[in-house]
């Protein structure tokens, strides 16, 4: 039977304004983080999207801006708050200068001496009790993220302590690293992570630190000759949302983004010693660079040059008075003096630490 062309008519706009509906419905995430693509945390932003999607069944389009194409790391964090956009990646240094000083162990130089032992804080009850620092700031925490382990870069061969001298090192913003730097004759400038190259470049800045996967996606290989092998700290991301954003949501829609992250988080986590581990390798084939492993000895000096660093790092979080934090600063003091530290000390000192985070992890404030 042949139907009217009033009826067909009618049921066209009645599936158009369906459609429309269901369009308007779709709650969209603008996803914004400075690394490339295909980085760890890149790889990882695109993953998690794609499974929002998945389990939403597209009731959720997360819209990914890498490589700060929407903002730099300057500028994110109070357009998170602003709510201009909803979710973030940025590096745990980056809540230190919002006041949750907490998250400045995390930059401690070899405060973890494997993966295994930063997980346990990671996806432990310290690393949910650091979120609940973010909340008051209208942030709210979801995951930890992998990078990887830092190394040293410059334009000068970087073997003993004092071929650190005098060098201008390009850091994010972090106090735990700018003494780090300065523990080593070294000058911190803070610079934009997407304005490293160019500061490289042009001399402003004369070596960075970075994990190989930052180093080789943003190309400092082409204007750094010399990477040493130090693994001297640890650089991680926390996947945060605006607070009111996430509250927001439907209870279901909420908890399929949690699924979706649980999954990413799993993804990102165990691709990043291996994106690290390739872009090495690229940097090794590129011949622009050359790669340098220190020896026991090298390491161990090094090491030792640092750790003034864990003992002044409780003079950075004195303005946190909580009785947890009282406890956490009290026990990371190493025991020797750091003139005649050795290998063992630090590692003391960096067990101090690690056990302080988990007994504040238990503690009630």
């Amino acid at each position: 039977m042949k139907l009217p062309v009033k009826h067909i008519l009618a049921c066209a706009a009645l599936a158009f304004g369906a459609t429309m509906a269901a369009h308007a419905q779709q709650i969209v995430i603008k996803f914004s983080h400075v690394v490339a693509h295909d980085t760890p945390k890149g790889k990882a932003s695109e993953f998690f999207a794609k499974k929002a999607e998945e389990l939403t069944k597209g009731k959720v389009k997360v819209e990914v801006y890498a490589n700060s194409a929407l903002y730099k790391d300057k500028e994110e964090m109070e357009a998170l708050q602003l709510g201009s956009v909803q979710m973030l990646a940025p590096s745990l240094a980056k809540f230190g200068p919002l006041g949750a000083k907490e998250f400045e162990v995390f930059d401690l130089p070899y405060i973890f001496d494997n993966r295994d032992e930063l997980h346990k804080i990671t996806t432990g009850p310290v690393g949910a009790k650091l979120f609940t620092k973010l909340e008051s700031r209208g942030i709210k925490g979801l995951a930890y993220w992998d990078n990887g382990f830092k190394v040293f870069s410059a334009n000068k061969p970087l073997h003993a302590v004092a071929d650190y001298k005098g060098l201008k090192y390009r850091i994010q913003s972090s106090k735990v690293i700018e003494e780090e730097i300065r523990a080593l004759g070294g000058i911190p400038q803070v610079i934009a992570f997407g304005e490293t190259y160019q500061a490289l470049q042009t001399g402003v800045v004369d070596g960075t630190e970075n994990p190989p996967s930052n180093f080789y996606t943003q190309k400092m290989h082409e204007v750094q000759k010399y990477l040493s092998l130090t693994n001297h700290g640890y650089l991680g991301y926390a996947v945060v949302v605006n607070k009111k954003f996430w509250d927001g949501l439907p209870a279901d829609v909420r908890g399929q983004l949690e699924d979706a992250m649980r999954q990413a988080t799993a993804y990102a986590n165990q691709i990043a010693q291996d994106e690290n581990d390739r872009a090495l390798e690229e940097v090794r084939k590129s011949g622009k660079t050359e790669i340098y492993t220190p020896t026991p000895e090298e390491r161990a000096a090094l090491k030792k040059a640092l750790i003034p660093c864990t003992r002044r790092w409780p003079a950075a979080s004195a303005r946190t008075s909580s009785r947890r934090s009282t406890r956490l600063r009290a026990s990371i003091r190493p025991s020797s003096d750091p003139r005649s530290s050795s290998a063992a000390d630090r590692h003391t000192a960096s067990r101090r630490t690690f056990r302080a985070l988990q007994f504040s992890g238990r503690a009630s404030c």
